[in-house]
């Protein structure tokens, strides 16, 4: 499964203020289904809706659910670097509006900074799952998609495509007793190919599965 990860800057930080004492939010929209993305992908609505259920039981409900400021390059969340805690994540059509309150954390006062200075941030949700391509042109998302954190605020929501892709796509990761780990086949075949002689051959595939077995 590919990490995937898409960014989105039509949302807004608000600050509300209660009893005094003010907070800031990020609010607009996080997920979008049934319509290509600039990154040319395209999520099944179903797809999102099931796994923002998920995602609302697992996380957002129980207080769990936490972002991070910058990009990661891994599924998980580094809780060192979590800036925000996302509060709310509802379905809107095709859209899923999400609501979330930067935190006082280092990175999360980082935020509250840059945003007081004028810095535009953007919002990226991350997660992981297959990509089939389609004679239209475009990869779906796979219905083992799995979000990971719906927002991570980004510096720089209008990277370029091929940034996003090479990056953040470049690993890939399997599921091991609930555990994700990174999956070393792409090294693996790498190695294999420059290898030139039988013998030399069945010594590395050994050497390969061993080094894998061993890391599970």
């Amino acid at each position: 499964m590919k990490l995937i990860t898409e960014e989105i800057n039509s949302v807004e930080f608000i600050v509300e203020e209660i009893n005094g004492k003010k907070s800031m939010f990020i609010e607009g929209i996080f997920l979008q289904g049934n319509q290509k993305n600039r990154n040319g992908r395209v999520y099944k609505t179903d797809t999102l809706a099931r796994e923002v259920g998920r995602y609302n039981e697992q996380y957002v409900n129980n207080g769990r659910a936490l972002g991070e400021l910058g990009h990661p390059d891994g599924p998980t969340v580094n809780l060192d670097r979590v800036s925000h805690k996302i509060i709310s994540l509802t379905q809107e059509g095709n859209n899923f509006i999400g609501k979330a309150k930067l935190l006082e954390t280092p990175m999360g006062k980082i935020a509250k900074s840059l945003v007081g200075e004028g810095v535009t941030l953007g919002v990226s949700s991350r997660g992981i799952g297959s990509l089939t391509e389609t004679k239209e042109g475009y990869k779906l998302v796979g219905e083992d998609f799995m979000l990971s954190t719906a927002a991570d605020i980004v510096a720089d929501p209008s990277a370029p495509d091929a940034f996003v892709q090479g990056i953040m796509e470049g690993k890939e990761w399997v599921m091991c007793g609930g555990i994700l780990k990174e999956q070393q086949v792409e090294d693996a075949r790498s190695t294999i190919n420059k290898l030139v002689t039988s013998r030399e051959l069945q010594e590395k595939k050994l050497n390969l599965f061993t080094d894998f077995f061993f890391s599970l």
